[in-house]
């Protein structure tokens, strides 16, 4: 019987014992803790998609760290044969005694640019994406300190960070709320610190002005109410921003009966926001206008119950206004804006505007509203002819407007209605760079005549009949434009994520907070030069 144990005990000599032991770590999530000090540091490490089982093809940063630690990394992940794909990671432990997990990603194929079918480029989404899940991956591991590799760009690195931890917790229980993960870029062994660092801070602040988008349209209508709105926006901007809150007598002094008439049933009063940003002088601002309706019931046209609670979300417009201007602000971009937000509820009530009625907006045309769940074209309408007297070089409302352009174009990008070629090609091109992507729609005369062919007034607020109800909608709005540089996002279809965007988690989107800003930024330089 010795004898036997001796032979056994030999044969696992002969056996790679150490092996065994990185195979057993990486496989089943081992984790080595001091006996002395317990630390929740990570690491994100990138790599890129290789069909080698023999190689890792690592991004500077990660090559860099694998020869810091002898080549660990590397062997770690050879040990699977099974090359990781894009999107995949490999959760690592004990491999470098500053981190308690360093958490390996595949940012996809090297080189991956621009996809002309996609109107996208994939490697910076595909970075963003990575880098999102992995940070989510080390927060459910109780990581609270997260050093992240830039992935060879920096700034879509931090995006994906930085908008995937975003959570609207803040009505929950403590114990419920997701914890609070501190975020840095991994610039320990880049040449250029202080670029790296410059490039970090800007993609942290566009996903911040995106982040605040999402907040604002995730609070409930009771707590966001128009006069709570302008508070939060006026806190956030005031530094940088001048906000004007002007209330419905004011309104009704400058004669927006269009506006006014959607605040009538509703016992919370009507705010109409002016902000102005001057990151440079100029008599010709560039115009924001956002649809603020922070609670949309459908009126007396009302909308059916099941649903009904994501209309908290309405006021999506106003709410990427506000995160646009808040990213502009702190990346101190040399533009003058001016912004417009009417805010207000639409509810029933015996005050409440009723189908046929007749309204008059601010520039003196008439309409018959027909439908009150129609209602934000019915508030843009005076806010788009008072941006006029400002003398805009360019005008760009957002709003949160038919259900028609979700059927269109579903959540895969923002419907965009505009009379310039020139602002639509800048604003696709910023599209391009944020990865939220935006899809240009029709403004024929069409259209028009099916809003101006009207019973009892100049115009009605709907078109007669469902079809093309996107389109019949921004032709409304044309009514009351006359820039010849105006863009309209309807962003009803992306108003919310439900996975279709890898890096944002469940719940309002925010979208498209940050194309605005990369084309307000495109703008900038224009004017600059």
């Amino acid at each position: 019987m010795a004898a036997s144990i001796v032979k056994r005990v030999s044969r696992v000599k002969k056996l790679n014992i150490s092996h065994i032991s990185a195979r057993y770590k990486l496989l089943t999530g081992f984790r080595h803790f001091s006996t002395s000090k317990q630390w929740n540091k990570a690491l994100v490490l990138g790599v890129y998609e290789n069909e080698s089982t023999d190689s890792i093809d690592f991004t500077g940063t990660a090559r860099k760290f694998d020869e810091k630690a002898d080549g660990k990394i590397s062997q770690l992940l050879l040990t699977v044969k099974k090359p990781l794909k894009c999107g995949k990671t490999r959760t690592l432990h004990a491999v470098d005694p500053e981190f308690s997990s360093v958490l390996v990603t595949c940012i996809g194929k090297r080189g991956e640019g621009y996809d002309e079918l996609e109107t996208v480029d994939k490697g910076r989404e595909s970075i963003r994406a990575a880098v999102a899940k992995a940070v989510l991956q080390l927060r459910e591991l109780g990581e609270n300190e997260i050093e992240v590799d830039s992935c060879g760009d920096t700034e879509a690195s931090a995006e994906g960070c930085h908008l995937a931890l975003f959570s609207y917790d803040d009505l929950k229980a403590e114990k419920s709320r997701k914890p609070a993960v501190r975020i840095s870029c991994a610039t320990r062994y880049s040449q250029d610190k202080n670029s790296m660092e410059k490039e970090w801070r800007k993609g942290a602040i566009l996903a911040e002005g995106q982040n605040l988008s999402r907040r604002l349209m995730e609070m409930p209508a009771n707590l966001l109410t128009p006069t709570k709105f302008a508070e939060i926006v006026k806190e956030q901007l005031a530094d940088k921003c001048e906000v004007l809150v002007r209330d419905k007598d004011w309104a009704e002094s400058m004669k927006m009966g269009s506006f006014l008439s959607v605040a009538r049933g509703s016992v919370e009063p009507p705010v109409f926001l002016e902000i102005e940003y001057k990151g440079r002088q100029s008599d010709s601002p560039l115009a924001l206008i956002g649809k603020g309706v922070t609670f949309d019931t459908g009126g007396i046209s009302i909308k059916p119950s099941q649903g009904m609670d994501a209309m908290r979300g309405d006021m999506g417009g106003a709410a990427c206004v506000a995160g646009s201007l808040l990213s502009v602000s702190k990346l101190q971009l040399p533009v003058h804006v001016k912004a417009f937000i009417p805010l207000c509820e639409n509810m029933p009530s015996g005050s409440a505007t009723k189908p046929g009625d007749v309204v008059t907006a601010m520039n003196g045309k008439t309409i018959q509203v027909d439908n009150t769940d129609a209602e934000g074209r019915l508030i843009l309408a005076d806010a788009l002819c008072y941006s006029e007297q400002f003398n805009p070089s360019l005008i760009l409302d957002m709003a949160t407007l038919t259900g028609a352009i979700d059927v269109a174009l579903g959540a895969g990008a923002a419907g965009v209605f505009t009379n310039s070629d020139d602002m639509w090609n800048k604003l696709q091109k910023a599209s391009v760079r944020s990865g939220d992507r935006v899809w240009r729609m029709p403004l024929f005369n069409h259209y028009t005549k099916k809003i101006t062919e009207c019973q009892l007034a100049d115009l009605n607020n709907i078109g007669g009949s469902r079809s093309g109800g996107a389109c019949t909608a921004a032709a409304f709005l044309k009514e009351f434009v006359n820039n010849k540089n105006w863009l309209h996002l309807d962003i009803a279809g992306v108003m919310s994520n439900s996975g279709d965007v890898a890096y944002l988690g469940k719940g309002m989107s925010g979208r498209p907070t940050r194309t605005v800003i990369e084309f307000i930024n495109l703008m900038s330089k224009e004017t600059k030069n």
